[in-house]
């Protein structure tokens, strides 16, 4: 166990009404704030949008219009969510589009927010530079590490395999200091994570896909390892791993 077992985290995970903070809306909510050995305090609530929810939204969370109706409105759980994680360490999976949609609801009813400038520990990228899953989804890892399954894709279900995950990531890291500081570098992808060429090595993906992806607002790891890989081609040398600092991870 690492010796930062009484740092206090919070997890995080929340179930929208789709993939864009901007017009898409939260409908379930969920946050555990908690020590290495011990769960200290907890928020569960399903959320009313004040719109109707999507089928393609609702066959990923199964949460239902009904399920939501009469359910507390973002504005009434914020400041109680908002309270709870305080300026401790957030961690969850991709937990930037997390943070992102209680940011903007934040914004939009006047709530004052300063999650944005919590450190954050997100275990998709932990899970990147630890490199041992076949695949980095949350419940690849659950299986990966025989953490007990939770039940259906639900915001306190994800939450507590995302803290029995974060504990095996963080196992070889005796401080938070020492892994915050190797997540501030870039993690190269052992192959594409995503869009057509989705579970290919990057020495195998067409030169034209690799320099229109070099330019999209993809995160700092896969634009890393896309652009290492144009920069391989570009000398000459596609197969040269010694040129990558972080092939091995």
């Amino acid at each position: 166990m690492p010796y930062f077992d009484k740092t206090t985290f919070v997890c995080l995970d929340c179930e929208t009404t789709g993939l864009d903070p901007q017009v898409d809306h939260i409908i379930e909510v969920a946050a555990v704030a908690f020590h290495f050995d011990q769960q200290l305090e907890s928020i569960e609530t399903l959320i009313d949008p004040g719109c109707l929810i999507s089928q393609s939204s609702m066959e990923i969370h199964h949460i239902t219009d009904d399920m939501v109706k009469g359910k507390p409105k973002i504005e009434e759980i914020l400041p109680k969510i908002l309270k709870l994680i305080d300026k401790h360490i957030i961690v969850g999976h991709g937990v930037g589009l997390d943070i992102a949609f209680l940011c903007e609801a934040a914004k939009k009813f006047a709530i004052p927010c300063s999650i944005m400038a919590n450190p954050v520990l997100d275990t998709l990228r932990m899970a990147r530079l630890y490199g041992e899953s076949p695949t980095n989804s949350l419940e690849r890892l659950r299986e990966h590490f025989n953490i007990a399954a939770e039940g259906a894709h639900r915001a306190m279900n994800d939450v507590i395999v995302n803290i029995e995950v974060f504990k095996f990531l963080s196992s070889s890291y005796k401080t938070t200091e020492q892994l915050f500081e190797r997540l501030k570098r870039p993690i190269a992808l052992k192959a594409m994570p995503l869009g057509k060429h989705k579970g290919r090595p990057f020495a195998d993906i067409p030169i034209e896909y690799l320099q229109w992806a070099a330019n999209k607002d993809f995160d700092q790891d896969l634009l890393f390892s896309i652009r290492s890989e144009l920069k391989k081609r570009k000398k000459g040398n596609p197969f040269g791993q010694a040129a990558n600092p972080f092939a091995g991870l």
